[in-house]
């Protein structure tokens, strides 16, 4: 996933992604970089590509919405879908703070 440093710079992060309808899902921290870099433009870009086959792939840029309502259901639900556990436990013990952040996308592009 891509933000927009505020110096202009493009900064990436690794994500775990859903959809929902047809957003893009993903899961943050309150205060961490990307989180930051949304509240001040919400401009993003995800990549997506198959392990077997990362010469195909799947462009999404949009625009990020967050909330920190379903925060941790979402996390939760990213973190079945990628390791079949009930729950995501990295935040136990900590003040983190999470954020869902919904991606509307603006342009899509595939390449196969």
């Amino acid at each position: 996933m891509a933000t927009i440093l505020p110096d202009g710079q493009p900064q990436l992060s690794v994500v775990w992604v859903g959809l929902e309808g047809d957003d893009v899902v993903v899961s943050t921290v309150k205060g961490r970089r990307k989180h930051l870099n949304m509240l001040a433009d919400p401009r993003v870009t995800i990549l997506v590509f198959p392990r077997d086959r990362p010469y195909s792939y799947v462009e999404i840029r949009g625009t990020a919405s967050m909330t920190q309502e379903d925060g941790i259901e979402v996390v939760d639900r990213l973190n079945r879908e990628y390791y079949g556990t009930p729950r995501h436990t990295a935040d136990d013990g900590t003040d983190n703070v999470r954020v869902a952040v919904r991606i509307t996308p603006d342009r899509v592009y595939v390449r196969r």
